[in-house]
C-alpha cells in the first residue's frame, strides 16, 4: 500500500470519533507500530485534527471552522482550480502565493463531518482530478452512469463526493467489480457520461455503503479492546 493511501485508510478509521489503539491500526494497514506513530505525526502536521498518544490510542476531534465564511462544494472546486492554475504561472511571485494560498487553507478549511487535510497530497496530483469534478457533478445529480478509465477501465453510479484537503474522492457503486467503492479523483485518467440512467436499488444506494461502512467500523473497534 502506498503511504498516500495508507494515510487516506488510516483517516478512515479514525473520522468516526472513537479511540483506536495503534496497535489495530497496525494491523488494519498492514504495518509495523512505529510506521503507524510516524504516520499519526505526519497526519498531526499536515493539520489533521488528531488527538492522542502512543501507549494511549489515537482518535480524530471534530474539524475546525473558518468562521465567517462557509464555502459551497461548488465554490470549494472554483477555488482550487484557480489555485491549480495560479501554480502553473509564469510569474514566480504568483506561484508562490497560490502554493501559500492552499497550504493556509489546508490548516482551516471546515469539512463538516469530513476529516481535515492531508498536505502530504502533492498539489499536481489534485489538479489533475479537477477536470473530470464537473461531469461527475452533474452525473451525481442526473443520476447517470460514468465510464471511468484508471487502474481499469470501469462503469460506475457516482454517489457521493467527498473533499480531504487537495484531494477529492467519490463514492461509487461499481456495475464492473459489483461492489462499492471510494475512487480517488486525481487517478481518473478518463471519465465521460453515459447515457443510462440508475436507479436506486437495495445494496447499490448511498445509504447502503454508510451502513456498511457503519458495520465495518463496529467490526474493527472490537468490544474486548481497550485503549
Amino acid at each position: 500500500m502506498r503511504r498516500a493511501d495508507r494515510l487516506m485508510t488510516l483517516i478512515r478509521h479514525l473520522r468516526g470519533g472513537d479511540l483506536h489503539r495503534a496497535a489495530d491500526l497496525a494491523r488494519a494497514t498492514g504495518v509495523s507500530l512505529r510506521t503507524v506513530y510516524r504516520d499519526m505525526e505526519t497526519l498531526a502536521a499536515s493539520g489533521v485534527p488528531i488527538e492522542g498518544e502512543r501507549g494511549t490510542g489515537y482518535r480524530v476531534t471534530a474539524a475546525i471552522t473558518l468562521p465567517p465564511l462557509n464555502l459551497s462544494m461548488a465554490e470549494l472546486e472554483a477555488l482550487h482550480v484557480g489555485l491549480a492554475a495560479m501554480r502553473q504561472a509564469q510569474d514566480p511571485d504568483l506561484a508562490a502565493a497560490a502554493t501559500s494560498l492552499a497550504t493556509k487553507l489546508d490548516g482551516v478549511l471546515p469539512e463538516g463531518d469530513t476529516p481535515r487535510a492531508l498536505a502530504v497530497y502533492p498539489f499536481a496530483d489534485a489538479a489533475r482530478g479537477f477536470q473530470h469534478l464537473p461531469k461527475m457533478r452533474s452525473a451525481i445529480r442526473a443520476r447517470q452512469k460514468l465510464s471511468l478509465t484508471m487502474d481499469r477501465d470501469r462503469t460506475v453510479r457516482p454517489l457521493q463526493l467527498e473533499y480531504w484537503g487537495r484531494l477529492w474522492t467519490c463514492i461509487v457503486w461499481c456495475d464492473t467489480t459489483r461492489k462499492f467503492d471510494d475512487l480517488r479523483i486525481d487517478q481518473i485518467t478518463a471519465c465521460r457520461v453515459l447515457p443510462s440512467l440508475f436507479v436506486d436499488e437495495v445494496g447499490k444506494r448511498l445509504s447502503d455503503y454508510r451502513r456498511l461502512r457503519a458495520r465495518e467500523d463496529e467490526a474493527f473497534v472490537a468490544p474486548d479492546h481497550q485503549p
